[in-house]
């Protein structure tokens, strides 16, 4: 936020304080028999730079380690190793692709009350070898030193040549889009 001359301040993303999902949906023939993974992003960092006065002039940067991804159903030890292993080996391929990112190009906005505001945010998303442009909508709050984003965006995998996943000879597949659900917590690091 600004500070009381009106200038930008930085923050830094608390993974530890944070909450960030992705869900996978199940579809084909046999798709009430499976389950609709939860993932947990475990391993992700980046910084924002909020300007309270002037929200286009804020940006945010961050970066996101795929081999951090583990499933948070209840599901088995067995088949939680071989979800974890198959989304990283098979539709992340992470030995090829170690890395998503996501850089702001635009953020428009305005404030809701107090220190609340409701901002879009569209960057560049970078994830499995291709970068396209993505729009998040994010409602932030400041408390002190913190600030705090939540909210959801969906993507489709195929936009990104992820190939869907499917067993039992594609009676059980998971469907094209997946859901990003944040509760993001950043600390102040500029004073």
């Amino acid at each position: 936020m600004s500070d009381n001359n009106g200038r930008s301040a930085l923050y830094k993303l608390d993974p530890g304080q944070s909450r960030f999902q992705v869900r996978a949906f199940a579809g084909g023939m046999f798709s009430a028999l499976g389950h609709n993974p939860t993932l947990a992003i475990h391993g992700f960092g980046g910084e924002v730079r909020f300007v309270r006065e002037a929200l286009e002039a804020s940006s945010l940067q961050m970066k996101i380690r795929p081999d951090s991804l583990s499933v948070v159903n209840d599901v088995s030890d067995k088949d939680r190793r071989e979800m974890e292993r198959a989304m990283q080996q098979e539709v992340l391929e992470i030995a090829k692709y170690p890395a998503i990112s996501f850089e702001s190009s635009r953020i428009s906005g305005s404030a809701s009350g107090g220190d609340r505001y409701q901002v879009d945010i569209t960057g560049n998303l970078s994830l499995h070898g291709v970068t396209r442009s993505q729009l998040v909508r994010a409602y932030i709050g400041l408390n002190g030193e913190r600030l705090h984003a939540y909210g959801e965006f969906t993507l489709r995998q195929t936009d990104f040549k992820i190939k869907l996943v499917s067993v039992a000879g594609g009676a059980l597949k998971l469907k094209d889009e997946l859901k990003f659900s944040f509760d993001i917590v950043a600390v102040r690091t500029d004073q």
